[in-house]
């Protein structure tokens, strides 16, 4: 098992001994895709929060669901802390939170036919 705010942390390039935007920002953000995630049906029936470094994925959601959880967290977490210049690149970060929201969204309520 990982900690969320360790592996987010890696994926946009901040050094796990680097602390100072942990609370202010990352840890907000985080706690702000968890709420999305949420309303989407995803995860615990009560919003998720973490405050540090303890809280790992599987706290979220059972271990077959964990990569795209972490994928979208990332370019959720991408969008907000750390955004590209290029429209080009936002675009299609844009479009792959689309589809995993789509996809998550699947997942928790599929559609079932007659």
């Amino acid at each position: 098992m990982s900690s969320i705010l360790q592996d987010t942390k890696a994926k946009l390039g901040i050094p796990s001994d680097y602390t100072h935007f942990d609370s202010a920002n990352i840890i907000d953000h985080i706690n702000t895709t968890f709420f999305i995630l949420n309303q989407l049906g995803v995860g615990p029936e009560q919003p998720f929060v973490i405050e540090d470094e303890s809280a790992e994925w599987e706290d979220f959601v059972p271990q077959g669901q964990v990569e795209a959880v972490k994928s979208y967290m990332f370019l959720k977490l991408r969008q907000y802390f750390d955004p590209p210049q290029n429209g080009t690149h936002i675009n299609a970060i844009n479009e792959q939170i689309k589809e995993l929201e789509c996809r998550m969204n699947y997942q928790v309520d599929p559609v079932v036919e007659d």
